[in-house]
């Protein structure tokens, strides 16, 4: 005779699990203090913003013009400058790594200016050990140029401007801080650390505990084990989002454009695949040790590796792009960078939303099948 669906065996079975959480001071641990740890990393330690940069200046020339051009990087806000007619120390100094690149005003720089200003050009020397900070050094080093061109031209020189004048004008995150897509998308990692780490652990606890045969025994149907497995983790998640939400918005200053019910839809909707992926890895492997190790190999570095918050998707080979796609933080990092920073877009909220939907349905399927009250 089958065993029917029973609401009073669920609130019970809901009423132990959450006891079992709040007396477990680790979980709390995790899903509280670690949030909290992770945001302020992300947003004190973790920046793709490079502000002052160690330059090196070797001004070979003594005219007007090369001491105009060096005055502009010595009063730059984007680089340290150190200054010498020794082009030799100043490699030495980039060898150690004391600097990060050098700039050199030739010794006919004041004479090909004063022929023409388009031919004055300068040497510039980067440590290509640091790729970001090289092409950091080496851009804003011919900006610098490029802007004191211009200002010359605009003073009357011999310089000709082509009439065509740039203003660049930067949509959403005018500030162009990192910390602004970084903290909300440092929410992924979190999340997936909650949904599938403590995860996890709860069936593989329940096995190594010797209390998986005392429900066995029971009339408890799988899907009631499943779901009241399921729903204090998702609650504790949406606590740990909240907390997340309010420190992005209150202490980092992070601008929050959408409405409050998308955040909370793909929150949700987020919390289902992790959460599955979790309690699967744990109904698969019944020890608390290997579904911890597991749950973080195959949740939580492609999270923190394969979701495009710190590395580019589009710059990685074809074959990792082509593993990004089973990555569930995948689609979760855009559309809620979008909801702080632009706000509903639901062309990109809805498509993203229906996929991580599509994950958790998989994962709770081959949950049932792995799943089965039996000793086996």
């Amino acid at each position: 005779m089958a065993v029917q669906f029973s609401s009073r065996r669920l609130r019970a079975l809901f009423t132990k699990e959450t006891l079992q959480v709040m007396r477990d001071p680790s979980t709390i641990l995790i899903a509280v203090f670690l949030p909290v740890m992770l945001v302020f990393l992300f947003g004190y330690g973790v920046s793709l913003d490079t502000s002052v940069v160690k330059l090196g200046l070797n001004q070979q020339s003594s005219g007007s013009a090369s001491h105009s051009l060096a005055s502009s990087y010595v009063n730059s806000p984007y680089f340290a400058v150190t200054q010498s007619h020794d082009k030799g120390a100043l490699l030495a100094d980039l060898t150690a790594g004391r600097i990060r690149g050098i700039v050199t005003i030739p010794s006919d720089f004041d004479r090909r200016y004063a022929a023409s200003g388009k031919t004055a050009k300068i040497e510039i020397v980067t440590d290509g050990s640091n790729p970001s900070t090289a092409n950091f050094v080496t851009a804003y080093a011919q900006g610098v140029h490029a802007e004191w061109l211009a200002s010359q031209s605009a003073e009357g020189t011999q310089v000709r401007s082509g009439g065509i004048q740039v203003l660049p004008q930067f949509w959403y995150n005018t500030a162009l801080t990192s910390r602004n897509f970084l903290v909300p998308g440092s929410f992924a990692v979190i999340l997936t650390m909650i949904g599938s780490l403590l995860t996890a652990l709860v069936v593989a606890r329940e096995w190594e505990r010797g209390t998986m045969e005392a429900l066995i025994a029971t009339p408890v149907t799988i899907p009631e084990f499943i779901i009241t497995k399921m729903i204090p983790y998702f609650l504790l998640g949406l606590i740990a989002a909240t907390i997340c939400t309010l420190m992005a918005v209150y202490i980092f200053d992070v601008p929050f454009r959408g409405s409050i019910l998308a955040l909370y839809v793909l929150y949700a909707a987020f919390l289902m695949p992790a959460l599955g992926q979790g309690l699967l890895i744990s109904a698969a492997l019944k020890n608390q040790f290997v579904a911890s190790q597991v749950a973080l190999l195959t949740a939580f570095l492609p999270a923190f590796l394969l979701s495009g918050l710190i590395f580019e998707i589009s710059s990685m080979p074809k074959w990792i792009q082509a593993i990004t796609y089973a990555v569930p933080a995948r689609y979760l990092i855009p559309p809620l960078q979008s909801l702080f920073l632009t706000g509903n877009v639901g062309a990109l909220l809805i498509p993203n939303i229906a996929i991580l939907l599509g994950f958790g349905s998989l994962f709770f399927v081959l949950i049932f099948r792995v799943t089965r009250k039996s000793l086996d």
